[in-house]
């Protein structure tokens, strides 16, 4: 027969404490697992604004289910009727230099396996492509999206004009003339059908602050990708600099 506690019950106050001393010992436990995983998500980050590599190594999974799985050019982003145009909101000004004179712009151009510009084109040339035009929901990554249209030459036929061969590059780089913005986008979001360097939106020249003389337009993906106001395009096998996939931010940013 088993010996019977004879330990006298524990009072109101002994049981709170008893009680207390665990929920303090669980608590502590806790945060020191909570601690150690901070430190491992962190972990080999030395650079400002540089993403951990733990959480670069999921991004870049999430990356590559898209672009083997989900991505096709095949895949169109949905058109819209003109009835349905709103008036998109100006979001992101970085780069964006106001007084910047149409006249006096130029765009660089860097074709694969060169490392300066081989030509720098004014907006006469750039029109001289056969003129696209779309009406596509433009998605921003905060959540909000407005139907809009935008007309431009697309950015397979500027390749294939002035930088051919870069076709078969990896990437594509962009950046703002002061190059405080840039952007970097894969090769086949980049010759996606959709995909335009636009110089008219809802029926008008672009304004200075929606990008004008020219920005790019990917349907296919959210409007961190869509940079205003290009000064540089870049075709390049290695992947060029993205402000916001330093930030943390998808690099695919694929819809």
């Amino acid at each position: 027969m088993p010996l019977s506690d004879s330990r006298p019950p524990r009072t109101p106050e002994q049981e709170i404490a008893r009680r207390s001393r665990r929920a303090f010992m669980a608590l502590g436990a806790g945060a020191a697992v909570g601690i150690a995983g901070w430190e491992w998500l962190n972990s080999g980050t030395s650079e400002d604004n540089a993403i951990p590599p733990a959480l670069r190594k999921v991004l870049g999974f999430n990356e590559k289910v898209v672009r083997n799985a989900l991505y096709s050019n095949d895949h169109l982003a949905k058109t819209y009727p003109a009835s349905a145009i709103g008036q998109i909101k100006v979001n992101g000004t970085f780069g964006i230099d106001e007084d910047l004179d149409p006249a006096t712009w130029g765009l660089d151009v860097v074709p694969m396996g060169a490392s300066q510009p081989a030509a720098r084109l004014s907006m006469d040339q750039v029109q001289t492509l056969p003129r696209f035009e779309e009406i596509i929901n433009f998605k921003c990554v905060e959540g909000w999206s407005t139907v809009t249209q935008f007309a431009g030459a697309r950015l397979s036929d500027f390749t294939a004009r002035f930088a051919p061969g870069s076709e078969k590059a990896d990437c594509v780089g962009m950046k703002t003339p002061d190059e405080e913005y840039y952007v970097s986008i894969d090769m086949p979001g980049a010759l996606h059908p959709q995909t335009l360097l636009a110089y008219e939106m809802n029926g008008a020249p672009l304004t200075a602050k929606h990008g004008a003389p020219l920005r790019l337009v990917v349907p296919v993906k959210y409007g961190i990708k869509n940079i205003k106001q290009i000064g540089r395009i870049e075709y390049t096998n290695s992947r060029p600099d993205d402000y916001w996939a330093e930030r943390g931010y998808d690099w695919y940013a694929g819809l």
